[in-house]
């Protein structure tokens, strides 16, 4: 199992990742899809920082991950829960400030 270079992009800067030849498209897509929630989460205008909408991204998919378990693999998550989740997220982060 070899190691390859794979580039992603993620809110238009360039990324260089190591990973298994066989695991290629997996990461692709993984980075795509973050690359979505991120530009989403960019686009409300209500989180600013790149460090901030990593982390808001990151918990949006880990809680989605968390609720599809719980659901037996069901990956539909209720808008409100994430909602609500996020909000308490931005508080906290603010509070850092």
């Amino acid at each position: 199992m070899s190691n390859e270079t794979v580039f992603v992009k993620i809110l238009d800067k360039e990324y260089q990742v190591a990973c298994p030849r066989e695991e290629r498209q997996a990461l692709q897509q993984s980075a795509q899809m973050l690359d979505e929630r991120m530009k989403a989460i960019k686009n409300t205008g209500a989180v600013i920082g790149l460090e901030r909408i990593a982390v808001m991204a990151a918990l949006n998919l880990s809680h989605e991950l968390l609720q599809a378990r719980t659901a037996g693999g069901s990956t539909t998550t209720d808008k409100a829960d994430l909602q609500r989740l996020s909000e308490k997220i931005e508080r906290a982060l603010n509070s850092l400030n």
